[in-house]
């Protein structure tokens, strides 16, 4: 324990508070207790995950042999050694995956949403060690994104004008665009703030919601709603580097509506062409709405312990069908 914690501690996110489980058994023939860790089954591990209420997370890795791979996509393969680990393993020691990507919520659980959510999902930022680590890769990949990645896909708008329209567009995240607003604020035209927009939705950073309206007697809004597509980058640009930071923020409602919004789309896999939102000017709203031929699907997100149906949904219903 000495040489572990204080001499050579391992190199993940506080040590000092990773335990190993072993099962404990007592033989049959002797009588005498056996403890190993070596024949935990899958279902052992799923049923110890799920009725935890002790460890911030639990995840297995499957040590009986060395299993080696042939690693291929470079000058010439390489022999690896190769290890199975559940879905967790890489939050729960805070380290990220030498290559490759990370998991989406369905693999990392809803325990880990609120991770998700502050952090966003780029690997890096969210299995980062500490929670300083992950906004200071953030904020790196805003610098890096702005002033070298947009250049080579041959945008030439000055970096410093992109970050602060981006970060004007993080105050109005999942509201409705208004492009004179920006405008005005950058000292610019309208034809040049939709030009911004058109920059940060083609790669893929900002979403630019479009609204359904069909012919009904209530005034419907047609402007579309603007989100920044990673709440973790969200997060950067507000300069919320903590839960609590997070949590006593007027922005709160919003990101939380993005970030489900983000998960919901992916995990349907709806196509840019399927999502919309809706409103109305006298009130009644959907925050996403899906669209599959005949099939709709509606949805409203609401940061609460207690969520309910809501009148907007009620009304939503009697309008749209």
């Amino acid at each position: 324990v000495l040489n572990g914690v204080l001499l050579k501690p391992l190199p993940y996110e506080n040590p000092e508070d990773l335990v190993r489980i072993y099962q404990r058994w007592e033989d049959f023939e002797t009588g005498e207790v056996v403890y190993s860790y070596n024949y935990f089954s899958g279902l052992d591990y799923l049923d110890h995950r799920a009725q935890d209420e002790i460890f911030q997370g639990v995840a297995a890795f499957y040590t009986y042999r060395e299993m080696g791979s042939d690693l291929t996509g470079g000058d010439r393969p390489e022999r690896v050694v190769r290890m199975p680990v559940s879905s967790e393993f890489f939050s729960v020691l805070g380290i990220p995956p030498a290559r490759g990507r990370g998991f989406s919520l369905d693999e990392v659980g809803p325990r880990r949403l609120d991770r998700l959510w502050l952090r966003g999902g780029f690997p890096a930022s969210f299995t980062a060690r500490s929670e300083a680590d992950s906004l200071r890769w953030r904020q790196e990949f805003l610098r890096t994104f702005l002033e070298r990645d947009l250049p080579q896909l041959g945008i030439r708008v000055p970096a410093e004008t992109l970050r602060r329209f981006w970060t004007m567009l993080a105050h109005y995240h999942g509201q409705v665009w208004n492009a004179s607003e920006f405008a005005r604020s950058l000292g610019a035209n309208d034809k040049m703030a939709r030009h911004y927009l058109d920059i940060l939705c083609s790669t893929f950073v900002v979403r630019r919601l479009r609204p359904w309206h069909e012919n009904l007697k209530k005034r419907q809004v047609k402007s579309p709603k603007v989100y920044v597509a990673d709440s973790g980058l969200l997060h950067a640009l507000l300069g919320l580097p903590l839960m609590r930071d997070l949590q006593g923020h007027p922005k709160a409602g919003a990101s939380w509506e993005g970030v489900l919004l983000e998960q919901v789309i992916g995990r349907l896999g709806c196509t840019s062409e399927e999502t919309y939102f809706w409103a109305a000017h006298s009130g009644p709203e959907l925050d996403l709405l899906i669209v599959r031929g005949a099939r709709r699907l509606g949805f409203e997100f609401k940061l609460t312990s207690a969520p309910k149906v809501t009148r907007s949904m009620r009304a939503a219903i009697e309008l749209l069908g």
